[in-house]
Parts: structure tokens; sequence; C-alpha cells
């Protein structure tokens, strides 16, 4: 396995933009970054490349959804002075790096990648027998490799996708890794450890490549990422060096595994735009009441004084997101015994959830009277994100043999 090198902090997601977003985003995707950006150096970014994969015939779709998600990601708490936030099209560097990956990467890699046929099941009535859905999995490799991220925030149904990552990342430095005079290069970046850890990576590295040694590799990592004295590019050579492979290009990014959205939508089913179920973040304090107010209910209970059964209810999978044990507890028995009434039972979620939503509702509106701020914020995600992109490419050019000079 190649190790990760200080990029091992950095971290990279995005979402297509599909709008305005809803309760299902923010306890799926949005609260996890708002955790993760105090922890990891994130970039986060807009796919709108991505959404063209099943958008393209309706491309104005995209651009009208653009600004109204990034609000409402900074009204969630997105912070732009600890994340990047950018719009992955404005970052042209993906794409001269997802055209060069292609050059090297299986047909059959890609079309093994499960969602491919699951998606293409899922969505019948668009014709996704196109290139861009095919290689939609190495565009995300190349998001996530443009930046050298080591930790990619995924669904159980994402691994496979962060997996292709780790193979194209694998492949790319078996074929480029080789530089000129690597040998060289490597023994000479190792002085600059300074004699004793130079002395100590020495036989780490002999104890790895002669015996098989993993604790003796594991140290050799550790001595090279607590090292602050080398360049990035003789830290990865080190590392390739210390494994017996060639310059490390690219680090193989991990899987951040999270938890799956418990949010449900007002029907009971996922919440989504589809099924018309949502509560938005946006939603006004009046709409969220009436949304509630008529969500369906056991079935049995078809009078107040009809006992019913809480595991049939819509409105009970919102108390377990929202309710305490107490809550909980007072729901099943009322529920049980017709002690309440259904609308007394939706009134506590209809309290937490406009607690919740209140202040993003707030941030929301003065983000919506400055718009300008939002393209200022989102400007310099984008110059920030494309300096780290070219320093990639740069490298990648270099290592394909495409720098003429």
């Amino acid at each position: 396995m190649t190790s990760l090198t200080g990029q091992s902090h950095r971290i990279l997601s995005g979402m297509r933009p599909t709008g305005r977003l809803h309760l299902g985003h923010y306890h799926g995707v949005l609260k996890n970054w708002v955790k993760l950006q105090h922890e990891y150096e994130c970039f986060l970014f807009v796919a709108d490349w991505h959404a063209l994969t099943t958008e393209y015939e309706t491309p104005g779709v995209i651009a009208a959804s653009v600004w109204d998600m990034v609000i409402d990601w900074l009204a969630a708490g997105i912070n732009p002075k600890q994340a990047r936030v950018f719009i992955q099209s404005q970052v042209p560097e993906h794409a001269e790096l997802h055209l060069l990956l292609s050059m090297m990467t299986p047909l059959s890699w890609l079309e093994r990648v499960p969602t491919y046929k699951d998606q293409q099941e899922k969505l019948k009535e668009k014709d996704l027998a196109t290139y861009g859905f095919l290689g939609y999995p190495l565009l995300q490799s190349a998001d996530i490799l443009a930046y050298k991220a080591g930790q990619v925030p995924v669904g159980e149904d994402q691994v496979a996708h962060v997996e292709l990552t780790r193979e194209v990342a694998r492949r790319f430095n078996h074929l480029y890794g080789k530089e000129p005079d690597f040998k060289d290069k490597a023994e000479q970046a190792s002085t600059r450890l300074g004699k004793k850890n130079a002395k100590q990576y020495k036989e780490l590295r002999r104890q790895y490549q002669e015996t098989g040694n993993i604790e003796a590799l594991e140290k050799g990592r550790a001595l090279l990422e607590a090292n602050q004295n080398l360049t990035l590019a003789d830290r990865e050579r080190l590392y390739g060096y210390l494994e017996g492979s060639g310059k490390i290009i690219f680090p193989e990014p991990q899987a951040l595994l999270t938890a799956a959205s418990k949010m449900p939508g007002l029907d009971g089913q996922k919440m989504s735009k589809s099924y018309g179920n949502t509560l938005a973040l946006r939603d006004t304090a009046e709409d969220i009441e009436k949304k509630v107010r008529t969500m369906p209910t056991d079935p049995a209970r078809v009078r107040r004084t009809d006992a019913g059964n809480p595991e049939k209810c819509p409105v009970w999978e919102f108390h377990k997101v929202y309710s305490d044990e107490s809550t909980r507890d007072w729901v099943t028995q009322g529920c049980r015994d017709a002690g309440i009434g259904c609308l007394e039972c939706k009134q506590p979620v209809i309290d937490a959830v406009q607690k919740e939503l209140q202040p993003m509702r707030e941030k929301a509106a003065e983000y919506e009277q400055n718009p300008g701020l939002v393209r200022s914020i989102v400007q310099e995600g984008n110059e920030a994100a494309r300096a780290v992109a070219k320093e990639t490419l740069q490298e990648v050019r270099q290592a394909m043999g495409l720098e003429y000079r």
C-alpha cells in the first residue's frame, strides 16, 4: 500500500448542484463537512461537470442551481476561512488531469464500477450511453488526485469510486514514477534528513526490503512525515525509495466512511426532491409547520381515540432523529394507548426542526442579500484550489514527458 504524505490531512469532497438543499443533504453531508473543516484541510467543490453527465440536455438547470447550493453550504456552517469552496469547471486542471489519466486507465476498470450499470437502470428515461457518463468515475479520480487528497468522505455506495482512484494512482506511479537517476536523487534527498535520521532511514529501508518488516516500513514513513526539511518532491522520492518503488507522484487516498443519513422524508421514504417529500433548509417557519402537520400517520388511527403503532408512522422516524429518550417514550406510550393525538405527537418535531433551521434561514437571507460576497468567496476558493491543482499538473506533465523546454 502506497503511503500518504503530508496530504493525508487534506480532504476533497463535492456535491452536484441541484438547487436549494434539504434536511437530507444537511444530515447526510453538510453536517459532516462542518465538523471535518475543523479537523482537516478541506477542498469542497460544486461538481457542475459531474452534473452534466446526466443533465447535458438541460444545462440551464445546473447554472441556476450553483449559487443556491453554495448559499446553503455557507448557511449550514461551512466557513470559507477554514475550507476552500470552489466550482469544478473553474479549475480546468481537473479536465486536463482527467484527459491524461484516461490515456492509461483500462476501459474495463470503468465498466466494472458498480454505479455505472445501476445508474443506467435507474435513469432509463435519459440517454446515458455517452463517454462522459462512462468516464465520470475517472473524473472523480482526477478531482481527488489533483489535490493529492489523503481522505475522501463517502458513503458505502461510493467506496468503489475511491478504490478506483487508488488503482489509478498506483498505475500512474508504476508507469511514470521511474524518473531518471531516481536512486541518486533519492539518496541525495536522504542527506537532507540530517545525519542521524538518514542513518535510521537507511536501516529501516534495509529491514523492510530485505525481510519485509512492516513495522520498519511504518517507522520509515513516520520518520519522513515528521521531517520538516524536505521538499514535497524529495519526500515523495523517499517514500518510493523506502518502499522499493519509484517516486510516489500520487498518494493513494483513503475512504473516510460517513454514516448514512437517517433523515427520512415526510412520507417515510428517503428524503428526495423527486419524491416531493422534503423540508428545505430555507423553508419558512410557516412552510415547515404546514408540511409536518400534514404528514401522514399510522393509518390505523382514523379517530383521535384509536390506538396506533409508532413503528408504522413516518413521524416516528423524525422523532428518532430529533427527540430525546423521554420524548420518544412519551410518544410511544401516548400513541399506543391513544393518550395523545397525532398533532400533539408532531409538535416536538416541529419545534426541533424550527430550532435547527432558524439560524440557517437567517444566514442564508444575509447571503441572498449580498450575492457579491458569495461570488467573492467562490472566486477566492477557485484561485486557492487552482494554485494547488497547477502544482500537481506541472508534476504530472513532467512525469509523463510533456514539459517541452
